[in-house]
């Protein structure tokens, strides 16, 4: 009996097939935290501009806004995700049965 031969997938069908992974993870508040935090960088570079090299706001502001909108709000963006209901269930059911080690 003859084998059958499988056809290969043209660029167009794989491109069909094949989803960003942007799509699954990222939501509508990911990508306003991503905003906000250039938003906030824009922001910190400009109070590092304001006046000479050595004022107020280009020693103490600016790096404190910079280092919130590094350290904070971009991982935010990145990390932040809902989880699915799928994820909650066994945790939640996990919860109510378990007793702590350290009660009896």
């Amino acid at each position: 009996m003859a084998t059958k031969i499988k056809r290969r997938k043209t660029t167009k069908q794989l491109k069909k097939s094949s989803l960003s992974p942007f799509n699954i993870y990222w939501e509508k508040k990911n990508y306003y935290l991503l905003v906000l935090g250039l938003i906030v960088t824009i922001i910190g570079f400009y109070f590092m501009t304001i006046g000479p090299w050595n004022s107020f706001s280009s020693l103490v502001i600016s790096p404190i806004i910079l280092f919130i909108a590094y350290v904070i709000i971009f991982p935010l963006s990145i990390f932040l995700r809902k989880k699915s209901e799928k994820e909650q269930a066994p945790q939640m059911g996990r919860q109510e049965t378990e007793v702590d080690p350290g009660k009896s």
